[in-house]
């Protein structure tokens, strides 16, 4: 486009001034309808371009709005293509939240021998009963000398004391009764059941690349009569949408249906005692103890009217009378096999990381567009010479790996617009500052 712009405007203005010449030179030889027809075959000979360098001058005014301030001759000028500028960045975006789970810890029990009782606490007598001597005595019968005095009776019977009279203590042990009762055989406790969460899968869409206004070459349309394809390619602002990245990620939307994370998903289960059933002897009625006198003894002893008035006897005389003690029997007792909780059922928690995908994304930092008026070599300017030392310059700077041969290439072409769009230079010709920037004499 440069170069189209400068080739025609270069022939535009010999135009100009092979017209002006003629006006002047000639015009004191020659009629006004030389002049007139001399303008009319030019008119002919440069109706096309005329028509172009008009069509090509509005779409280049409509771009730039302006022609190089201070244009010197024999130099040329472009407004080059600027390319935008991104500034690319990573983002760690989380596509699973972190997550706390309550982990039960169940109770710590213990089997211990646990003493139940059997028979309940009484008491009881222990009866010590009198003791007696044995004493051979003479005890004299008046009774028997009463009779045979008032009576002719040849024999009688007198009763002789033989044990003296006491007490003793008749002792009625305890009734007991057998019942059954029940006892805990495993204690109550809890249990705290974890379930596991619902998860939602949510789709989200991140830009990664905003959407910006470019620059584009198009081909215009077909009555374009310049026979280089290249000088009918115009600048079209186009828009170029913005770029997405489709993450997936999971949703803790809890247990209960409210959708809070974890919500509900601790569920704590009463666990009964186990109970079992045992007999013991309860007390009914208390042991008791009572007081008896035991009579005295007598012996029958027949005494005759011939017989001494006495007689001799063997008595049992009380030492010591009679006497008890009482006695607490203890409670019998059995050992049961008990579970006992030493510690409760609890929970502990146990946090998940979060799970994070990285993104890449290009935030735009400068716009690009068309730049001012920069400077650029003239195309007879870019000599071989030129070309060797760009090639050269690319190739210490690692743009280009092919050899040095003089020819703007393809090659060559891309290593200096990715040299560039990396230095962030006007794109697409060999500008002063780009040659500057290459360290080429020029």
């Amino acid at each position: 486009m440069r170069c189209c712009q400068a080739h025609y405007l270069e022939q535009l203005l010999n135009f100009i001034r092979s017209c002006a010449a003629l006006h002047s030179g000639q015009s004191s030889r020659v009629g006004a309808g030389f002049y007139k027809h001399h303008i009319i075959v030019a008119m002919k000979k440069w109706k096309v371009l005329l028509l172009f360098v008009t069509g090509f001058t509005s779409t280049i005014s409509a771009q730039t709005g302006d022609n190089p301030p201070n244009a010197q001759p024999g130099k040329c000028y472009a407004k080059c293509y600027m390319p935008d500028i991104f500034e690319t960045t990573t983002e760690q975006v989380a596509i699973k939240a972190a997550m706390i789970k309550a982990i039960a810890v169940p109770a710590v029990v213990e089997t211990k021998n646990a003493y139940q009782l059997v028979k309940e606490e009484s008491r009881r007598f222990l009866v010590t009963p009198a003791k007696f001597t044995s004493t051979t005595l003479k005890v004299d019968l008046p009774l028997a000398a009463q009779r045979f005095g008032n009576t002719a009776a040849e024999s009688t019977t007198e009763y002789v004391l033989v044990k003296e009279e006491s007490k003793r203590y008749v002792v009625t042990p305890a009734v007991y009764e057998t019942v059954s009762e029940s006892y805990v055989v495993e204690p109550a406790t809890i249990r705290i059941e974890y379930m596991p969460p619902a998860y939602e899968t949510v789709t989200d869409r991140i830009e990664t690349k905003p959407a910006v206004m470019k620059w584009t070459r198009k081909t215009t349309d077909a009555n374009c009569l310049n026979a280089n394809p290249d000088d009918c390619m115009i600048w079209c602002m186009v828009e170029v949408p913005a770029e997405y990245q489709t993450l997936t990620r999971r949703v803790n939307k809890g247990c209960d249906g409210s959708g809070k994370p974890d919500a509900g998903c601790n569920k704590t289960v009463e666990v009964p005692a186990v109970m079992g059933t045992r007999s013991m002897q309860r007390l009914k009625r208390p042991a008791s103890i009572r007081e008896e006198i035991v009579p005295a003894e007598y012996k029958a002893v027949t005494v005759r009217r011939t017989d001494p008035l006495s007689t001799t006897v063997t008595r049992q005389i009380q030492q010591t009378p009679a006497s008890y003690r009482e006695e607490i029997i203890p409670a019998e007792y059995k050992a049961t096999p008990t579970k006992v909780v030493i510690t409760p059922a609890t929970t502990r928690s146990e946090t998940t990381p979060p799970e994070y995908v990285t993104v890449t994304k290009r935030k735009l930092v400068r716009a690009g567009g068309f730049s001012e008026w920069k400077e650029v070599l003239c195309g007879e300017k870019v000599t071989g010479y030129t070309v060797r030392q760009i090639q050269d310059a690319l190739r210490k700077a690692g743009y280009y790996k092919g050899i040095s041969d003089n020819t703007m290439g393809a090659s060559t072409k891309a290593a200096l617009i990715k040299f560039q769009q990396d230095k962030g230079l006007p794109v697409g010709n060999v500008d002063l500052e780009t040659l500057r920037a290459l360290g080429v004499n020029y």
